[in-house]
């Protein structure tokens, strides 16, 4: 896939997501993998107007060589691609109820989503929650590379989601199914809920998330 279609492919599934509410204001960026480097919406920029030619291009290492500066949130990014190289594409929203579940004091820090539905196994998988830190500071990467070997999901806490992918339009899908599953986790709080069983949740992941 050359360059030109993964800048015009960010800005298509940006405008979606903005489009749809899953990240308000300038919130939000979106990364992908290239040969030589990786590109990422700029810092401060809406995920509904973006200028493809305006882009951040980074190289190899990470380093910024051309467009607007790159998201704050760069290192989050960085952090999932150096830890797994079949990586690539990365999305971090400030959708409403994943980041209501990030806010919660009494959700499993080892996994804040209950298996309740397959899709949320079968796209998402096991989501940590990361201690908070302020947007952009470096150990935050630093949590993030901890769990990044073992998940494709995060919860940064008190702030968001970020999914990690193969391509970019699964890394959208996974942070909607994260994003829904969230909603259907807070709407049935304190109510008898059916989670899938360990052998259910085991037959998903044999099936579905093979490597």
């Amino acid at each position: 896939m050359t360059e030109a279609v993964q800048r015009a492919a960010i800005v298509q599934w940006a405008g979606s997501l903005f489009a749809r509410g899953l990240t308000p204001g300038s919130s939000g960026n979106i990364s992908v993998r290239l040969a030589d480097g990786f590109l990422m919406t700029p810092t401060n920029a809406c995920l509904g107007f973006l200028d493809p030619a305006r882009l951040s291009l980074l190289d190899a290492a990470g380093a910024h060589v051309a467009g607007d500066p790159p998201t704050k949130e760069r290192p989050l990014h960085l952090a999932f691609y150096h830890a797994r190289p079949e990586i690539g594409a990365v999305v971090h929203l400030h959708s409403t109820y994943a980041t209501a579940l990030s806010c919660l004091s009494d959700i499993d820090p080892h996994d804040a989503v209950p298996a309740i539905t397959p899709y949320v196994v079968m796209r998402v998988g096991r989501v940590p929650v990361l201690p908070y830190a302020r947007p952009g500071a470096p150990e935050m990467a630093t949590l993030l590379h901890q769990h990044a070997r073992d998940c494709t999901a995060v919860l940064l806490g008190n702030h968001g989601p970020v999914v990690a992918a193969p391509t970019l339009a699964e890394a959208v899908f996974a942070i909607e199914e994260l994003e829904e599953t969230a909603k259907l986790v807070l709407l049935t709080r304190g109510m008898p809920v059916r989670t899938l069983s360990g052998a259910q949740v085991a037959e998903l992941h044999q099936v579905f998330r093979k490597g």
